[in-house]
């Protein structure tokens, strides 16, 4: 049984995979910031071309 909980300790296969999980989880979640950026600034950019466009057809 010592042998085994020494052979655990000594592997690190493990922290190598929690490396990966933690750097995927944070690009997804600078990925979904970036979008919600986006996504925000893209509706104020597309109500004010359709305000321009309205105010173009009023006249």
């Amino acid at each position: 049984m010592l042998k085994l909980a020494k052979r655990f300790l000594r592997d690190e296969s493990g922290a190598v995979t929690v490396d990966w999980v933690v750097l995927t989880a944070a690009v997804v979640g600078l990925a979904t910031i970036a979008y919600i950026g986006i996504e925000d600034q893209t509706e104020l950019l597309s109500a004010d071309a359709a305000a321009n466009i309205a105010s173009e057809i009023g006249q």
